[in-house]
């Protein structure tokens, strides 16, 4: 990524990442060689979507995605979720999402919830080190772009991740429509 001074391997900066992050890469089960998870250093106030665009390059809005939380509800029982959209779009809660938890209500899960049961830092969640049990449903289009720049479990630094790896993480279901 031209944007980037220094993009290395994910796994040579692993004490730049939260630690679910190092942990799923140090014990990587992904489809992909770990090697093609890259990490740039990046300041953590320009994190969010819209500022890191402006300041690294407007082209990148179109190779960003966003992993959001979400909590499907049915008979008393929640379901978290992550899902993962490219940044210019909104994931399909109401919609795809609930119809794919099998959830009778489905909404972006609290702030505290999200970043307390995944142990990452708001605004960097990243689909790489979540819980096992979590179900990550990815956009299609995410899985189709060369490679997504996503957030690496905290506000500093980001992933650059091959769309086909990210695709085949464990528990990963790829939904058409997801990102509307």
């Amino acid at each position: 990524m031209d944007a980037f001074d220094e993009v290395r391997p994910a796994v040579e900066c692993l004490d730049l990442l939260t630690a679910p992050v190092a942990e799923a890469l140090r014990d990587w089960r992904g489809s992909e060689p770990v090697e093609q998870v890259l990490f740039v250093d990046t300041d953590p106030d320009k994190a969010d979507t819209a500022v890191l665009v402006e300041n690294y390059g407007s082209w990148l809005l179109e190779q960003s995605a966003n992993c959001v939380v979400v909590a499907g509800k049915r008979g008393g029982e929640t379901t978290l979720a992550a899902c993962l959209v490219l940044a210019h779009t909104r994931a399909d809660v109401n919609g795809v999402v609930r119809r794919h938890l099998g959830a009778r209500k489905a909404s972006f899960a609290p702030i505290d919830t999200a970043t307390g049961e995944s142990g990452m830092e708001f605004g960097g969640i990243t689909p790489i080190g979540l819980p096992a049990d979590w179900p990550l449903l990815l956009d299609a289009a995410v899985a189709d772009i060369p490679y997504a720049l996503i957030g690496s479990g905290s506000r500093r630094g980001k992933l650059i991740v091959p769309g086909k790896l990210l695709a085949g993480l464990p528990g990963a279901a790829v939904l058409e429509g997801l990102g509307a």
